[in-house]
């Protein structure tokens, strides 16, 4: 068993040695075979790269030929720089020669060209004619000397902004009318003023636009703005601003009646309305004592007294007394017209107590004004003078209030007095008359 067993195994050690001799047989002539496919490849890229060998030395040649040239032509560009730069400098010196005071003359053109620039951007002609400053502006921020067009331009621009501040033109235009545009027909007064619709109009120089004034001036100006676009004659009175805008801003922003008023705030309101009171109780007595004067004169002149007004009342009394002694009459005459005086002096003291009550008002909102800007100033110091103007405003106003009210309400209580005091003096010179005609009798 054991020798079946050795030569078994004998026999399978000798067909893998076979086996294994073949396989390195096979991968010997792989081997070759791959070397003589790459040797054959490699001949054929050494043959290409001296090929592409031979042209890029070729074109080394050739850049190193061109590069020489350019090299050559660097050179005598070089060279005619220099010269250039030589003859323009020659140039430039000759210019500056030959120019002399033209250069301070060209300076003074572009500050001109500048002033103008700078009028033309607010002024109310660059609504009709639009564009004028583009050219200035190139004059001005050009370096170079200004050429001949740019000089007449210049003075073309002078010479139209001087003859279109002495003329009054009318012309299309859209205009802003509370943030709408609509077409209307502007009438330019010059430089100063432009109108349309019977309002003042602004221009405004970011939009390139009239806009009507929101705050229109007083009334006295605008009615004639009304004649002056009715007008036919070819003349009439019309308000014109010398400043271009600056008077008529200023005088559309100063307060109106109403907004003065409201400027006094609580003070002033009470201020008024006890003058309104006073003045109508003042107005009111004196039409009583009025009526009751032409009344007292008619009696004079009349037979039988009548119980209308206060004589006739003093008479009728007279007459209904028995009395025959004049110090019973005198008596009865005096008892009579104490009963007339009061209501002849009625409502005098409520007038001036009106008048003396209104200035002291006036004084207290002074105070309360004054109390107000101290505030102010406490809190945000003197830095800003709008912040005060409030408390100043109300301080004033009111002051001027009370004495508005207390003038007047003076002289009518010194008018209603008067009157009062006629009518009585009428009364004792009756009873006077009525007592030395009953002495004569």
């Amino acid at each position: 068993m054991r020798l079946i067993s050795s030569f078994f195994l004998t026999l399978l050690l000798s067909n893998s040695v076979w086996a294994a001799h073949q396989g390195l047989d096979q991968l010997l002539r792989d081997v070759k075979q791959r070397q003589s496919v790459e040797h054959k490849i490699n001949k054929v890229r050494e043959a290409e790269f001296l090929a592409e060998k031979q042209t890029r030395q070729q074109l080394l040649k050739t850049a190193q030929v061109e590069l020489a040239q350019q090299e050559a032509l660097s050179k005598q560009l070089k060279v005619h720089l220099e010269s250039n730069e030589e003859l323009l400098s020659k140039f430039e010196t000759q210019l500056k020669e030959r120019s002399g005071e033209l250069g301070e003359l060209f300076g003074v053109a572009r500050q001109a060209a500048g002033d103008l620039s700078a009028d033309l951007l607010n002024s109310i002609v660059s609504a009709q004619y639009s564009g004028r400053s583009e050219a200035l502006n190139t004059m001005i921020e050009s370096k170079a000397l200004p050429t001949i067009n740019q000089l007449e331009n210049l003075w073309f621009t002078l010479l139209q902004e001087m003859t279109e501040s002495g003329k009054v033109v009318r012309f299309k235009r859209e205009i802003q009318v509370s943030g709408n545009r609509q077409e209307a027909e502007v009438t330019r007064i010059g430089a100063f003023n432009a109108i349309a619709n019977n309002s003042y109009l602004r221009y405004s120089p970011e939009t390139n636009i009239l806009v009507s004034l929101t705050r229109q001036p007083a009334s006295k100006y605008l009615d004639l703005l009304d004649s002056f676009s009715n007008d036919t004659t070819g003349l009439a009175p019309i308000a014109i601003d010398p400043t271009r805008g600056v008077m008529l801003s200023m005088l559309i922003q100063t307060p109106n009646a109403q907004e003065r008023i409201q400027q006094g705030g609580a003070v002033g309101y009470i201020i008024l309305a006890l003058g309104a009171i006073g003045f109508l109780y003042a107005l009111l007595r004196l039409i009583i004592l009025t009526i009751t004067g032409h009344k007292m004169k008619r009696q004079i002149h009349a037979a039988a007294a009548s119980e209308d007004n206060p004589l006739g009342r003093v008479l009728s009394a007279t007459e209904q007394s028995s009395a025959q002694d004049n110090a019973t009459l005198e008596l009865i005459l005096d008892e009579a017209i104490t009963r007339e005086v009061p209501s002849l002096e009625k409502g005098l003291s409520m007038i001036k107590l009106f008048a003396a009550v209104a200035p002291l008002l006036g004084l207290l909102g002074t105070v309360t004004g004054m109390i107000s800007t101290f505030q102010s100033i406490s809190l945000f110091g003197t830095g800003d003078p709008k912040l005060m103007a409030d408390g100043i405003s109300q301080a004033l106003v009111t002051t001027m209030l009370g004495l508005s009210v207390a003038i007047p309400l003076l002289f009518l209580h010194n008018l209603v007095a008067s009157r009062s005091k006629t009518l009585v003096q009428i009364l004792d010179e009756q009873s006077a008359g009525i007592m030395s005609r009953r002495a004569g009798k």
